[in-house]
């Protein structure tokens, strides 16, 4: 039980740990966890939702398979109920699953695609931006010329 975080002291070549602000005065105080933003973005809520559904619905199904089973070792009357509602789970299972695929795949198609370099959706709005670009410019040139009264004449007077 030596370590240098038990002892209280910084190994060689290591900082000391950060002592925060204890809300009730002790010193030395430091919180089990200190919470970092999260570098991935949440999900959206309709595909949290079916997420969790998923994980309801597998989570049961994993408990109905483990009670069959038991009761299978046991030789009890409840195994084959559970056998046939376990199946049944794992069916209901699998489309959980699916929903959750389905609904982040609509979500994306709804709201935009994920921008890569390698996106076409990408790609497409550069070069409809450049298309307006030149067609701007080239009214801007063409009023220029009508603006100096131009009516083909190579040299002024």
């Amino acid at each position: 039980m030596g370590t240098a975080k038990q002892r209280g002291t910084p190994r060689e070549g290591a900082t000391a740990p950060a002592v925060y602000e204890d809300p009730y005065g002790a010193a030395g105080y430091q919180p089990l966890w200190v919470e970092d933003p999260s570098p991935r973005r949440r999900l959206p809520d309709p595909v949290r939702t079916s997420a969790v559904r998923a994980v309801l619905l597998i989570s049961v199904t994993l408990i109905q398979a483990v009670i069959a089973f038991l009761s299978t070792l046991a030789d009890s009357w409840l195994a084959f109920p559970m056998v046939l509602s376990s199946v049944a789970s794992t069916v209901v299972a699998t489309w959980g699953v699916l929903d959750v695929w389905v609904t982040r795949q609509v979500w994306n198609q709804r709201h935009g695609v994920v921008s890569v370099p390698s996106s076409t959706a990408r790609a497409l709005r550069r070069e409809r931006r450049r298309a307006r670009r030149e067609a701007r410019a080239a009214e801007r040139r063409q009023e220029r010329i009508r603006r100096r009264g131009g009516t083909g004449q190579l040299s002024h007077p």
